[in-house]
């Protein structure tokens, strides 16, 4: 299996090209579609970057898996399904309690579902997905939204905002239904029951200290060092842990204007161009 990483700066998110070498087939993990928020403009260039590859390595996309809601970019989902039909976008099936929590922040009409509907796939805990060649594990990882979902592909786990590098810690939890004690569960006893060389790629990199971007640890590494789970921290401690730094962080720069879209699968708004996102305002 083949692993390209993309990563976009003015958000610090890391998307992934995965595919089988033998028979090109191929899914992307938490594409990105670039936003500028003081005037609304969109552009693809981080799709273009992807699809480059796409195009060199003649592959056949099988699907867009979203490892969660995203709060800090909208999602380019829906510019990949346009590029590319035959392509299918999924996330986990508990987005409803998503789309449920934040429906009536943006005064959503009785024609907007929370049934998760607007994906072609929802997800379910141990559901093995076949991508052509590529077989994806879905393993539950709630904490940071209830609907959060790690992938794991041959020795490789995706872990999105669950899990970070070990000197970055975990995501946060002060989202609507976000838990810390289920954070806890998800990365203590989920994921770190995997094999300690599993390969874990994280869905951001903030860059502690101005280091250079990475993607990429294992199992091992972050039970030993991460700076606030480890495989020996016990749960009262890292609970206390996440909620008192949750408590001193400000939202997301991009939270209603990236939510709004990922709740409908990365859909625009009404009214939207290939150029401008006309989004809506909390009500």
């Amino acid at each position: 299996m083949k692993i390209e990483k993309f990563f976009d700066k003015r958000t610090f998110t890391l998307t992934y090209l995965l595919w089988d070498e033998a028979s090109k087939d191929a899914i992307i993990i938490d594409p990105v579609l670039d936003y500028d928020p003081e005037d609304s403009r969109i552009w693809f260039e981080s799709i273009d970057k992807i699809d480059k590859v796409i195009g060199e390595e003649q592959l056949k996309l099988r699907y867009v898996l979203e490892t969660h809601a995203h709060a800090d970019h909208l999602s380019g989902a829906q510019e990949l399904k346009r590029r590319y039909p035959e392509a299918r976008v999924a996330i986990g099936n508990k987005i409803d309690m998503v789309q449920g929590a934040f429906k009536p922040v943006f005064g959503l009409g009785d024609d907007f579902p929370t049934d998760g509907s607007q994906f072609d796939e929802l997800l379910e805990d141990a559901q093995t997905l076949e991508a052509g060649s590529l077989k994806v594990e879905v393993i539950a990882t709630p904490g940071h939204t209830p609907a959060c979902l790690s992938y794991k592909v041959d020795d490789a786990v995706f872990t999105g905002d669950a899990l970070f590098l070990p000197d970055s810690g975990t995501g946060r939890c002060d989202f609507p239904a976000g838990s810390a004690q289920d954070l806890y569960t998800s990365v203590h006893d989920r994921l770190y029951a995997l094999p300690d060389e599993t390969r874990v790629f994280v869905g951001h990199d903030y860059q502690p200290n101005g280091r250079s971007v990475q993607c990429e640890s294992t199992i091992g590494e972050e039970k030993a060092s991460n700076i606030q789970l480890t495989g020996d921290t016990p749960e009262d401690r890292f609970v206390e842990l996440r909620e008192t730094r949750d408590a001193t962080l400000k939202a997301p720069r991009l939270l209603y204007q990236s939510v709004q879209v990922n709740i409908d699968a990365g859909q625009l708004p009404p009214g939207s161009t290939r150029s401008k996102a006309e989004l809506k305002a909390p009500v």
